[in-house]
């Protein structure tokens, strides 16, 4: 017999993102950093100047507070991996791509764009990649 599950309500109005959503969005984004083959140091830098032992915590799982700007840097580099995985087939090209030269950001590689550092940066390559899959 099937059994209706209880709809969550939406709040359109309210677009914080919950604690809990913030923590699986750093613990998501610390295995794309895995896949994408970064070091800590390019890591932190892309988090926004995060310290190494706060990125050594959250590796280990303790994954603390994280502030607006942290949020939305976690949710950019999510809307890149989830781009890039619609522009390739194959992963393993989905993750070698921010190490590859390309001609829009001037032969340079997105991860140069983004270890910019600031946030700018990596709106830039969530941009980019967007506008490739046809995104608005």
């Amino acid at each position: 017999m099937l059994q209706e599950i209880p709809r969550t309500g939406a709040e359109p109005h309210n677009p914080q993102i919950t604690p809990a959503e913030a923590q699986a969005a750093a613990r998501a984004v610390i295995n794309l950093f895995a896949r994408w083959d970064l070091t800590d140091d390019e890591a932190c830098q892309i988090l926004g100047g995060l310290s190494a032992r706060t990125y050594a915590r959250w590796k280990k799982g303790d994954i603390g507070r994280i502030d607006r700007d942290l949020a939305t840097r976690l949710s950019l580099l999510l809307g890149m991996h989830k781009a890039l995985r619609y522009l390739y087939r194959d992963a393993d090209q989905a993750y070698a791509w921010v190490k590859k030269p390309n001609t829009a950001f001037f032969g340079r590689r997105a991860l140069d764009v983004m270890l910019d550092g600031s946030i700018f940066a990596v709106q830039r390559v969530r941009a980019y990649l967007d506008a490739e899959r046809g995104g608005w």
